[in-house]
């Protein structure tokens, strides 16, 4: 596989530096569920279930089976393409069947909606979509689930329309999502099963450890490309320089930043040379982070000669159904489109899948690259042609991921995750002025207990060697103790600013825990400084 780096540079217009190298590839295979709700009540016949997801499926129910089950919430790791819906849609089958309880499948999409239901029905699940036309759930009810968008359960349970205590399990689809938590606590004889390619949320507040106690992980995206699962990707990113964008509330580079980038001239121009260099005569999906970039896409394409059309959440429900429709089956079709198409959406045919935006979310790389993974006959191999940097801030698509790790210590990898586009700690020019004799003055305390975790030391240890460090920096600027003292009362600011980089290391801390860390810090600093400058002293009245 081939990985092609070109840098854009705008202060001198347009360069391409292209570097090859090799990378590991990836396949992927799946059943299309692309069905409507309206598909027909298929018979309760066994599907045909690949052995890695009936290997799954058998490890979750021994789970739900356990005593104090309803106790349980667990969350499933897959792939984009690794078959989710088909395995909890068994799953949900095989509890009705061994407990004579409803199961819910919690969705935030209306396109999630529909394809749950749809899976659920080919595997023999009498279920029903729960919106506004579904006033009660009782125990006459003749279904045995119900697929809900989480708003409108919501509202159902508020207004006492629901009997959440018959429901037996709560299945979360797209389970990173922090929309769910606070229903899940409202059906209170249920065990639960989240379920998502990446377990890993965004907000660094609402850990997914918070609400689910245990981490069941699938079969990795390198393993299914291996078996012939998924399709083999071609990798060719672009080194962009994205100095100029920022990040908003959400934690993600705003709409504003990306559209003044992606969507300036010498930007459109590089993406329509990476399509003709990769893309060309191949089905290709753009993804953009603005409304305005998209259509600039399209004008464009359009004027190249290029089949393309523009999809993005404020296209009306039958123009994107027609869209859609030419999109399938047009050949080398391309769709431009935003905040839309990432979830509920399997077209195997898509060739190529260009990322013409920069994310700061591990959840949308993964899911945007999953659509063109999808396995198909005569499709053995997709392109990823990355214009944001997005492979340099998360890795190789088809890179091991320690799930677990990141299940267990979230702060510690979202703040690696992070750092590409975070401002990097600095002390300010007026206190770095204190201590010229000090070549480096910066700290990396993640970097530091990444390495001594990884060579199997304790995490005290970061502490010890950030003291040190500050140490030398207040001696060698020094020429008494009174002068070094003083110096470490400069260091305060960023005294304070380690300790909590420590504790998000750490994990779960106490306020109490910090501050006095904070203060034993101080004073193994202070004494250091002390004994170190006494003895210097000493030294120089001896002379």
């Amino acid at each position: 596989m081939i990985f092609i780096t070109a840098t854009i540079n705008f202060k001198n217009f347009l360069y391409w530096n292209c570097r090859i190298t090799k990378l590991s590839s990836f396949s992927q295979g799946c059943i299309d569920m692309n069905l409507t709700e309206n598909t027909p009540m298929l018979p309760a016949t066994k599907r045909k279930l690949y052995y890695y997801q009936q290997q799954d499926i058998d490890l979750l129910f021994s789970k739900l089976s356990e005593p104090k089950s309803t106790q349980t919430r667990l969350l499933y790791q897959l792939s984009t393409g690794g078959g989710k819906t088909v395995i909890f849609s068994e799953i949900a089958k095989r509890f009705i069947q061994s407990y004579g309880k409803k199961v819910i499948v919690l969705t935030h999409r209306t396109e999630l909606c529909k394809q749950t239901t749809a899976a659920l029905k080919a595997s023999g699940v009498m279920n029903r979509v729960v919106n506004s036309g579904v006033k009660k759930i009782s125990r006459k009810d003749t279904f045995e689930c119900y697929v809900a968008m989480v708003e409108t359960l919501k509202h159902r349970i508020e207004d006492g329309l629901i009997n959440t205590a018959d429901v037996g399990l709560v299945i979360v689809d797209e389970a990173h999502h922090n929309s769910f938590h606070k229903l899940l606590g409202r059906f209170e004889n249920a065990a639960v099963i989240g379920v998502t390619a990446t377990p890993f949320s965004a907000n660094i507040d609402l850990p997914m450890n918070k609400f689910y106690n245990e981490l069941i992980i699938g079969e990795s995206i390198s393993s299914l490309i291996e078996q012939g699962f998924l399709a083999k990707p071609k990798i060719y990113g672009y080194d962009v320089e994205l100095n100029t964008l920022r990040t908003g509330i959400s934690g993600d580079f705003t709409v504003s930043t990306s559209d003044e980038l992606y969507g300036s001239q010498v930007m459109l121009d590089l993406l329509l040379h990476a399509y003709e260099s990769h893309s060309i005569k191949k089905k290709t999906l753009i993804f953009n982070n603005g409304i305005f970039t998209s259509k600039r896409v399209l004008e464009v394409f359009t004027n190249a000669g290029y089949p393309i059309r523009h999809l993005d959440n404020k296209t009306s429900a039958t123009e994107r159904e027609e869209i859609l429709k030419w999109y399938k089956k047009t050949k080398g079709a391309i769709l431009t489109s935003v905040s839309i198409l990432t979830t509920g959406f399997d077209e195997p045919s898509i060739q190529s899948v260009m990322l013409y935006r920069a994310t700061t979310s591990l959840t949308l790389y993964h899911q945007m690259i999953g659509r063109g993974a999808r396995r198909l006959n005569g499709k053995k191999t997709f392109n990823i042609i990355d214009l944001g940097n997005n492979t340099e801030r998360f890795g190789e698509w088809n890179a091991e991921i320690d799930w677990k790790h990141v299940f267990e210590n979230p702060a510690i990898y979202h703040e690696s995750l992070h750092k590409s586009t975070s401002i990097i700690h600095q002390i300010s020019p007026e206190l770095r002025a204190k201590f010229p004799n000090s070549l480096e003055v910066s700290f990396d305390v993640l970097e530091a207990y990444q390495t001594a975790l990884g060579s199997g030391q304790k995490a005290k240890i970061v502490i010890r060697d950030s003291i040190r460090q500050q140490v030398m920096m207040c001696v060698d600027n020094s020429g008494t103790t009174v002068e070094a003292l003083q110096l470490c009362s400069e260091l305060d600011k960023e005294i304070d600013f380690r300790i909590k980089q420590y504790g998000k290391c750490l994990g779960k801390v106490t306020k109490n825990y910090l501050q006095w860390l904070g203060e034993d810090y101080r004073s193994r600093l202070h004494k250091m400084v002390s004994k170190i400058m006494g003895k210097r002293e000493m030294l120089r009245t001896a002379v």
